[in-house]
């Protein structure tokens, strides 16, 4: 349990950290873009847990959550460019 509540904290600030780097205009709000943070950090630590890339706690887990939150964002926005369109 502690696990998760951990990976939602660092996906709040992985989503702000990719809102930040993300290149491009996005129209996601701040809210979005958490949400969208959060679910890219949880994919990619447990992702990151199960193919054995990491161990809990470590640096590379926050790396790979930011990097997991700009993915899930980039996607995100690519999808909303196309129903607005």
């Amino acid at each position: 349990m502690w696990a998760l509540l951990v990976a939602i904290v660092v996906g709040f600030i992985a989503g702000l950290i990719a809102r930040a780097i993300h290149p491009g205009e996005d129209k996601a709000g701040f809210l979005i873009t958490t949400l969208l943070g959060i679910a890219g950090a949880l994919l990619a630590t447990f992702a990151g847990r199960l193919f054995g890339l990491y161990e809990a706690n470590s640096s590379a887990g926050f790396i790979a959550s930011v990097i997991g939150a700009i993915i899930i964002l980039f996607i995100y926005n690519m999808i909303s460019k196309r129903s607005r369109a």
